[in-house]
């Protein structure tokens, strides 16, 4: 952990609740308001999230698996996620999504015309906008909890 927290307090709630409260809350509201709120796929959806985790090395967020509906994605996705330019179990959907995901990570610049008319023929502007702005929540705060070490300190529900 990189920064102190006060003894018996958990660090989560800690950081994004009460150490910076006009900042945390409003970043904990959008970072909600992300699985709160999506219209995308659910395959779609995590295979960006898992993939800008793998990037980040979020360790929480590697462990997370989004559910919908009682529904989660199938075992072994998180590999076919890495593994998204060859995964043949991916439609163009999902795989535009994890490409975009590592794209926007590593080489927003790089996003050329012939990407984006992919995107375009695959994906409604207004999906392209909530993938973005879903991606740019995960990269930040991935990295947050990652480079702050609370992602070691995170205990998903059920372990």
């Amino acid at each position: 952990m990189n920064i102190d927290i006060p003894e018996g307090r958990d660090p989560i709630e800690y950081v994004w609740g009460e150490m910076v409260p006009g900042i945390g809350t409003a970043a904990s509201g959008f970072s909600l308001a992300v699985y709160a709120h999506t219209t995308l796929g659910l395959r779609e959806f995590e295979a960006a999230r898992l993939r800008i985790a793998q990037i980040n090395g979020c360790s929480f967020c590697l462990d997370w698996r989004t559910e919908r509906d009682g529904r989660r994605v199938e075992d072994g996705f998180a590999d076919a996620v890495t593994g998204w330019r060859t995964a043949d179990t991916f439609d163009d959907r999902t795989r535009l999504a994890a490409e975009y995901a590592e794209r926007y990570a590593t080489d927003h610049h790089g996003l050329d015309d012939e990407f984006w008319s992919r995107m375009t023929s695959h994906y409604s502007q207004t999906e392209i906008v909530e993938l973005s702005m879903s991606i740019g929540a995960w990269l930040a705060f991935g990295r947050l909890n990652h480079v702050l070490g609370l992602d070691t300190m995170c205990v998903l529900p059920g372990h």
